[in-house]
């Protein structure tokens, strides 16, 4: 029976992706590395450094470690600095009401994101004390599609692994969370959304949760 329910961040709750896209951007344009719409789509729910490997393999380029945390650094000051006015307007159609019903429903919350931004994000869209527990980028050393950071959700939350229903909009995090052994709802497009128990357009379309989680997923 699911018990807890686990978020990604970026797409999910605020779409953030778009100020990655333009710090990433930033960064393999200076590399002279060609960076798109494409390439930035097979970045969602990775991290930092595994983003910047995926660049420079897609570049050729070979850096040293030094070298690496210099763009890493750069690529951050670049995404502060897009996120620095952030608030509560900017969060995705459907989430708020989610989350008060979540919570009303009984249900345990975490956040579960490859984000070392995730704290920060929070406090600017005052969601920060809607979860009963965070796992982001600064405690998870492994990026989706490794089960990682949804495995210690559960464990925060005192549940396991298939008592989770996992919120996606990346295609590795919906393979994080099949992984991990969870159910998972996913929000976009179905193409690029394979695995997911359940796709929808958009949270809107779940207006009581546990209605939605008694006609749509099979509890195991």
């Amino acid at each position: 029976m699911i018990r807890g329910l686990i978020f990604d961040l970026d797409g999910v709750i605020v779409d953030t992706a778009k100020y990655h896209f333009i710090a990433w951007k930033k960064i393999a344009e200076s590399l002279k590395i060609p960076f798109g719409e494409t390439e930035n789509e097979k970045l969602k729910g990775v991290s930092r450094i595994d983003s910047l490997n995926k660049i420079l393999n897609w570049g050729g380029i070979e850096l040293s470690k030094k070298e690496k945390e210099y763009w890493l650094d750069i690529k951050n000051s670049f995404y502060l600095k897009c996120i620095s006015k952030i608030s509560p307007s900017e969060l995705l159609p459907g989430i708020s009401k989610l989350i008060e019903d979540s919570k009303q429903s009984g249900f345990k919350i975490a956040l579960g994101s490859a984000s070392k931004n995730a704290i920060l994000i929070l406090e600017k869209v005052n969601l920060i004390n809607s979860f009963d527990e965070i796992v982001d980028g600064t405690i998870v050393s492994l990026s989706k599609p490794s089960p990682e950071v949804f495995l210690r959700g559960a464990k925060l939350l005192k549940l396991l692994p298939e008592q989770c229903l996992v919120f996606e909009d990346a295609q590795s995090g919906v393979f994080a969370a099949k992984n991990a052994g969870m159910k998972c709802i996913a929000v976009g497009n179905t193409v690029n959304l394979e695995g997911a128990d359940v796709v929808v357009e958009s949270l809107k379309e779940i207006s009581d949760i546990k209605s939605f989680i008694s006609e749509y997923i099979i509890e195991e």
